[in-house]
């Protein structure tokens, strides 16, 4: 009788940032025994940002991430303004908070219409891998349609390059506001661009909603069934309303039932949060530190939470804008009330994100103080301690430094939002294989959906790898002449 593999490898893993595989193993019967998430890189930023003057911070961050350096500028710029204990201007806030408008819909339009969302749900599941991308999604929607794509993720990085100096890797960021103000001519630019954003981003969700998904039955059980569902806690910042805010507000976490478990500020994240390790990744395992850690198991029992757009969306009360707001509520409608547990769900909520970025990019755009000269208060202050915290398209993002008098690092501690989401990622990853494979029936189309479950979190493994576990691991293999494996030495 032929041997049937025990052991599925998924290397590398898909359209997402950075570097990760998945090991399933199953047991005689063909099913599926346990399941690893792994990521298998190390940057170690943390480490190699000691002894840089503190200042630097907010520029050297913003390279953790060609995809997400907008959310570690920020961070970076909020940490810089505590640990010289300043206050920016009102006009520089809320610059930051417009350009970082522009960022989140650069990113998640990347993650709609390339790397999630359509290429899974438009292209479907389970289609071949070749057809399964980019260019899948125009052959489907027409050439015209990623034009327009393409145009307006032309239009946010034109924004984006206004505000923050780079296009890419934004450097205005200052300890105590902002390194330049706008000019009335570029305010309006940025207006007229912003209209044409908000249009598209109303297209876009009845792209995603009512022609890709809510017409396709097969679709809506898929994210209302069992596959890809977890019962977790959830965090997200919310403003001084409890509504959704990317840059600024209190920490809010609720419990599986959806009550309030805790709120806090950036300075005491430490008095809730700590983090595990397990020796098979480098990436930390993020939880609710006053539960303790239970391992990979939900519930309210557990201290495991997750973030992105499902988990600010579960634990804010509303959107700050009246689109977003009707999009919010048809959202709980549909899928049966609040918390909302689906996995890819996380899609649905990534689409309103999308809606609400546009409209308070276009609110700021035309706030008479927006264009005010007054973006920097010089700190004065001998340097110390700070953290900054916002949310990151992918979640909630904490920069933590401590500097000594001359300004210079420390120590610097850094939980991203993929970090937090770790141990549900793996848990959703472990729970789709389960579901969907059995006697050793596997292909293509499972495969994909399984990796779909990591891929609703939109995740960017680069700059979450923080993990050093004792010591680099390392594997030699050593061969003979004729190519044959003689001996193996490894460490870790």
């Amino acid at each position: 009788m032929e041997e049937k593999a025990k052991r599925i490898t998924i290397s590398p893993i898909t359209r997402l940032e950075g570097h990760g595989k998945i090991e399933i193993f199953l047991d005689q019967q063909g099913e599926v025994e346990d399941v690893y998430f792994q990521t298998v890189e190390l940057r170690g930023f943390e480490r190699f940002c000691r002894g840089r003057p503190v200042e630097e911070m907010a520029r050297i961050t913003t390279r953790f991430c060609g995809v997400c350096p907008w959310a570690h500028h920020l961070a970076s710029a909020k940490c810089l303004d505590a640990v010289f204990k300043v206050e920016p201007p009102p006009a520089a806030k809320k610059l930051r908070e417009l350009g970082y408008c522009a960022h989140y819909i650069h990113s998640h339009l990347a993650h709609i219409y390339a790397l999630g969302g359509a290429p899974d749900f438009l292209i479907g599941p389970t289609a071949p891998p070749g057809e399964r991308n980019l260019w899948g999604v125009i052959a489907k929607v027409g050439l015209d349609i990623g034009k327009v794509v393409i145009k307006h993720r032309y239009y946010v990085q034109k924004i984006q390059d206004i505000i923050g100096g780079k296009t890419i890797h934004p450097v205005f960021g200052l300890p105590g506001g902002n390194s330049h103000p706008i000019t009335e001519e570029q305010r309006k630019e940025i207006e007229g661009m912003a209209k044409e954003l908000l249009e598209f981003a109303k297209y876009t969700m009845n792209l995603v909603l009512d022609e890709i998904i809510l017409k396709n039955k097969d679709y809506v059980d898929l994210i209302t069934g069992d596959v890809y569902y977890h019962k977790t806690y959830y965090m997200g910042l919310v403003d001084k309303n409890g509504k959704v805010n990317f840059y600024d507000g209190e920490v809010k976490v609720i419990d599986p039932d959806g009550n309030e478990y805790c709120r806090f500020r950036e300075d005491n994240y430490l008095e809730y949060i700590a983090e595990h390790v397990e020796p098979w990744s480098y990436l930390k395992f993020p939880y609710l530190k006053k539960i303790g850690w239970k391992g990979f198991v939900d519930g309210k029992d557990s201290s495991i939470y997750r973030v992105a757009p499902l988990a600010r969306l579960n634990v804010a009360d509303g959107m700050a804008t009246p689109e977003a707001q009707a999009a919010y509520e048809r959202m709980y409608d549909t899928l049966g009330g609040k918390p909302c547990h689906a996995t890819l769900g996380m899609h649905w909520a990534r689409v309103i994100e999308n809606l609400y970025a546009a409209e308070r990019l276009l609110e700021l755009a035309q706030d008479p103080e927006i264009t005010d000269k007054k973006v920097r208060v010089i700190p004065k202050e001998t340097p110390g301690e700070g953290v900054g915290i916002v949310e990151a398209p992918r979640g909630t993002l904490i920069h933590h430094y401590w500097a000594d008098e001359n300004g210079m690092v420390l120590n610097a501690n850094l939980i991203v939002a993929t970090g937090h989401n770790n141990a549900a990622m793996h848990m959703s990853v472990k729970r789709a294989a389960q579901k969907l494979i059995h006697n050793f029936k596997v292909d293509q189309g499972l495969l994909n959906m399984v990796e779909m479950a990591f891929r609703s979190y939109d995740p960017c493994l680069a700059c979450a790898t923080h993990s050093l576990p004792g010591q680099m691991p390392l594997k030699v293999s050593i061969y003979d002449s004729e190519r044959n494996l003689i001996k193996t030495l490894s460490r870790g």
